[in-house]
């Protein structure tokens, strides 16, 4: 072979985790000497405003939810089991269809992966002789992921293989690979010096809450005051981009050394590797993060939809607790905390769900079976 791999990844900006999962498998490819990597944001590219609408739904019904119009959690069940050839599922089959026959066109990739349940991929690029892949980000299916033509599927667990396989999919077009996430998370070294440790009391546990750039997790200074009724404990919160939430807490808890607030932060893997469990929502990513560092997992009213059934798979193999009030999740962190077994035995159990390094299977699989051979130097 004497060119290198060309290789486009589609995403979408519903959240974050469909964009951190394919910076991820950039990062790994890259690794490989495989450095052309294009990631497009399909409906951002193709379709612009409906992009910005949808986008602004997904976001705004975590807020709606609350009071119950959660259209979006409504949707997902709606159409968790449809067929792919139904009248809903062929029109979504057309959206970006003619937009990435453009890109392909231009860039010529020599496989494309899907991070995001695009059904215009699989056709098209079976049409244009290109090998098209699938990377699922969360630990639960839904119909809309699937389609007969996709050459090879990457996912979170033996029991989305299985349920995949019973769908009529061949065992060969399944690979269990876990979610990609970053290698800071991975090759975590905790011998290495870590900037967190001068600003936490070593001595006390610490509880970390990630609050999200979107605000998503709600009652956050209610929960800081809830879990601090926990004696001998220190609470950590992230804020992401939500600059406004971390203003209002800095301020609030000035010159407390028992609350530590921070806004965005490249280094959080760091952060949660010296934390003693993470209060948090249920991205499929956040999620896999906290499965990679065995840092065991709280996940606080979670919304209906993939979070929901994230958090219901991750709490049968009994390495997360679900809680719909505050008064529920602090009795559970206040009963971890006080029984140290507890914690050894999530961190086993997360352990034997989190074997691999996905993102570095997934780009070693992909490489192998388009059968580019990767010079470096060429």
């Amino acid at each position: 072979m004497n060119h290198r791999p060309r290789i486009l990844i589609l995403t979408a900006s519903y959240g974050d985790g469909h964009i951190q999962a394919a910076r991820a498998l950039k990062q790994s490819f890259i690794a490989r000497g495989a450095d052309q990597i294009l990631i497009v944001d399909l409906m951002k590219e193709a379709h612009p405003l409906l992009n910005t609408i949808t986008t602004t739904l997904y976001l705004k019904s975590t807020q709606t939810s609350k009071f119950g119009l959660d259209y979006y959690g409504w949707s997902y069940y709606m159409t968790r089991e449809t067929k792919p050839d139904l009248a809903w599922n062929r029109y979504f089959n057309i959206i970006g269809r003619k937009k990435l026959k453009e890109i392909i066109e231009e860039e010529r990739p020599d496989a494309v992966i899907n991070t995001f349940p695009f059904g215009a991929t699989p056709e098209l690029c079976r049409s244009m002789g290109i090998p098209c892949f699938t990377v699922i980000t969360d630990f639960a299916l839904h119909s809309r992921w699937i389609h007969p033509e996709m050459d090879k599927y990457y996912v979170a667990a033996e029991e989305l293989k299985k349920q995949m396989i019973s769908l009529g999919l061949a065992e060969r077009q399944v690979e269990v690979s876990g979610i990609p996430i970053r290698r800071d998370f991975i090759q975590y070294d905790r011998s290495s010096p870590n900037p967190f440790e001068s600003r936490l009391d070593p001595g006390k546990p610490t509880i970390l809450i990630l609050a999200g750039s979107y605000g998503v997790l709600g009652n956050v200074e209610e929960m800081i005051r809830s879990i601090l009724s926990i004696e001998e404990c220190q609470v950590a919160v992230v804020c992401g981009r939500n600059h406004k939430l971390e203003q209002k807490l800095l301020m609030q808890y000035a010159g407390r050394d028992d609350v530590h607030i921070f806004g965005f932060l490249d280094n959080i893997h760091q952060l949660m590797a010296i934390s003693s469990c993470i209060v948090s929502k249920a991205g499929g990513l956040t999620l896999s993060e906290s499965l990679a560092l065995q840092i065991p997992i709280f996940i606080f009213k979670p919304f209906a939809g993939q979070e929901k059934e994230n958090a219901v798979f991750l709490e049968s193999k009994k390495v997360a607790s679900i809680s719909g009030n505050l008064e529920e999740l602090t009795e559970q962190v206040r009963q971890f905390l006080s029984e140290e077994y507890r914690s050894v035995d999530i961190k086993r159990r997360m352990k034997l769900l989190h074997p691999k390094c996905a993102a570095d299977f997934i780009a070693d699989d992909v490489l192998s079976t388009i059968g580019r051979k990767v010079i470096v130097g060429s």
